[in-house]
């Protein structure tokens, strides 16, 4: 049985107190939110009741050396229609740049709006067992549907040595703009699987007054303790929408 944890509660990925193993040979993190309903008014609530607005939600993870430190920030990348992304191929998975070791993903999203879903688990399953160590398996724009609204797939015992701690970060698309934040999200949470799609544990952030005028959360990080993993929940808001702020605080 998973293990529901508290605000700061650190736990051993590789095995529970009720004595139960997990394999981390790849681990799935997943996180989902819903949002708020709004009243829409009178007639609102006449024609259908009130109105969920759309988040769009981005999960990042910086990937952390023995100094707590981003050490490869990737490269810019350049597409044929002349945009520019950075940070592509390097110790920052997200939108921009969904796999590591940068390899088979070279665009700027593998898994274009309207993809079928057997299209992305078959593509995902290909670059996994191409060898990449880790993949985003796409952005959710929305955060409709039930279960993870997006998932980054690890290769844990895989990773070299250089890895350290992987710190997760979800932030609000252009959330100062909107008026968009944490306070107006319910539901949010984030959970870790292994190989056999066991639930090892799952952290559900709590309503709080903290969250509001929130752009971005550290949602949680996993780190190497002696020859296994462990992960703690941190829930730890921030006032940026703009997950290069937060990875500031990890560059040397």
């Amino acid at each position: 049985m998973a293990i529901n944890l508290q605000k700061g509660q650190t736990i051993d990925l590789r095995k529970n107190d009720k004595g139960e193993s997990f394999d981390l040979s790849q681990v799935t993190i997943g996180l989902g939110w819903d949002v708020k309903q709004k009243e829409s008014g009178f007639f609102g609530k006449l024609f259908g009741g009130a109105k969920e607005e759309e988040f769009d939600l981005d999960v990042i993870a910086f990937l952390l050396d023995s100094n707590g430190k981003v050490a490869n920030l990737g490269r810019d990348l350049v597409f044929s229609n002349g945009n520019k992304v950075g940070l592509h191929g390097g110790d920052v998975v997200f939108f921009n740049s969904m796999t590591y070791p940068s390899g088979s993903g070279t665009s700027s999203t593998l898994f274009p709006e309207g993809t079928p879903k057997y299209s992305m688990e078959q593509k995902i399953k290909q670059l996994l067992n191409n060898g990449e160590l880790i993949v985003h398996t796409g952005d959710n724009l929305t955060g409709e549907g039930d279960g993870d609204d997006e998932q980054i797939i690890i290769k844990l015992e895989s990773l070299p040595a250089k890895i350290e701690k992987i710190v997760f970060l979800v932030s609000i698309y252009q959330g100062i703009q909107k008026n968009q934040q944490f306070g107006k999200v319910e539901n949010a949470f984030i959970r870790a699987c292994d190989k056999n799609n066991k639930e090892i544990a799952k952290y559900t952030l709590s309503n709080s007054p903290e969250l509001e005028n929130k752009h971005s959360l550290i949602f949680g990080e996993t780190y190497r303790h002696n020859d296994g993993w462990k992960f703690r929940a941190i829930g730890e808001p921030l006032y940026t929408d703009n997950f290069v702020e937060v990875l500031k605080k990890y560059l040397n």
